[in-house]
């Protein structure tokens, strides 16, 4: 019989955030490729774009003037997903399968910085620090709102993510509804938190509850570093590719040194490791293929904040602060990973393993090949 061995055979890996299994194909990565090549990127932006809705100064797509902002800057979303309330009232169902659930809340944009042609990968630690403050900020305040279940900061970066302006920026979705993919790991944290786990010397949730997302950061920074999945750490976050990734370059980022339910709390010591650990990432990815890296990036935390939840009201302790990072290119800086056939009617499925994504990740320099170019 032969020996199994992960790096060759075929083998499925459980994400126990969502409770559902990825296929790794490790020697499918071998295949030629003859179908779409992503077009080469734009590399010569302007530092300012007079068509540009996001630039200083500028007239925005919904007819409002953005000021000559110096700091980092958000604003309503002119064309937002969903509206303020109060929430209509729904007409009676044709059908219990036909039911449908009015939502409201908030859209706001986050712009990271005043120049067109910059990145968070290009950007200073201290403007990264204030995007972290702005982040916070927004937490807070659409979190404190009426009837708001949740809030959503997020960033989409490239063309080929969905991304309608290259000019920096992020956005925050606020609903009075948790959305499916926060419930769901919201879900599976609390029942990892309410099960009997070996002992283990990994930071412990509320009341000494074990906590799935401390223990997983906890083994893959105990492990040696041909075992590890481990990119990079500094004093208070780590960057990992998951056991269980889906996408090529799929990373998380999490607080490990302790159980962190939310960005609100944050030390400043943490904030600063976190700014570190943004900008670390995000030039690793741009150097891996000497390019603009796309990616969706996602924050996941406690719904609201704590100070906000209501009396008897769940208040999510088992939440474990968390980013992930979803980047489509695969083999080069223009072919990329299509979530379509197998992917979304079985399930998730990766060519190129974990293992060897993260070696890929870690030879990356952690100075921008763009500085190296200008040196």
């Amino acid at each position: 019989m032969t020996e199994f061995n992960p790096s060759d055979h075929p083998h499925r890996r459980l994400n126990p955030l969502t409770n559902e299994y990825i296929l790794v194909s490790p020697h499918r990565i071998k295949r030629p490729w003859q179908g779409q090549v992503e077009p080469p990127q734009v590399l010569n932006l302007p530092q300012y774009d007079p068509a540009c809705y996001l630039c200083p100064g500028n007239s925005r797509a919904g007819g409002l003037k953005n000021p000559d902002y110096e700091q980092v800057y958000a604003f309503e979303n002119d064309f937002a997903a969903v509206l303020p309330g109060p929430l209509p009232v729904a007409p009676p169902a044709l059908h219990p399968l036909l039911v449908p659930e009015p939502v409201g809340g908030g859209c706001d944009v986050i712009i990271f910085d005043r120049r067109h042609d910059l990145t968070l990968a290009r950007l200073p630690l201290e403007k990264l620090k204030e995007i972290i403050e702005e982040w916070v900020r927004v937490y807070h305040r659409r979190g404190s709102q009426d009837n708001i279940k949740y809030v959503q900061i997020f960033e989409n970066k490239g063309s080929m993510m969905g991304c309608s302006n290259p000019h920096p920026h992020g956005q925050v979705w606020s609903l009075s509804a948790i959305p499916t993919l926060p419930a769901t790991e919201l879900g599976n944290l609390k029942r990892y938190s309410l099960t009997d786990v070996p002992p283990s010397s990994a930071p412990k949730g509320s009341d000494g509850k074990p906590c799935l997302l401390c223990e997983y950061a906890h083994v893959e920074v105990a492990l040696k570093e041909d075992d590890s999945r481990v990119v990079f750490k500094n004093e208070h976050w780590v960057v990992v590719v998951p056991w269980w990734a889906l996408w090529p370059f799929e990373v998380l980022v999490l607080p490990y040194k302790r159980h962190v339910p939310s960005i609100a709390e944050l030390t400043n010591e943490e904030k600063s490791a976190f700014a570190d650990v943004l900008s670390v990432t995000t030039k690793k990815y741009d150097n891996l293929f000497s390019c603009s890296f796309a990616y969706s990036m996602g924050m996941h935390q406690r719904p609201i904040p704590v100070s906000e939840v209501a009396d008897g009201q769940d208040k999510f302790d088992e939440a474990h602060l968390h980013l992930h990072f979803s980047p489509p290119l695969l083999r080069s800086a223009t072919v990329r990973k299509f979530v379509v056939g197998f992917d979304i009617m079985g399930e998730g499925q990766r060519d190129m393993t974990p293992e060897q994504a993260v070696a890929r990740l870690r030879s990356c320099d952690t100075v921008h090949y763009l500085d190296k170019l200008d040196v």
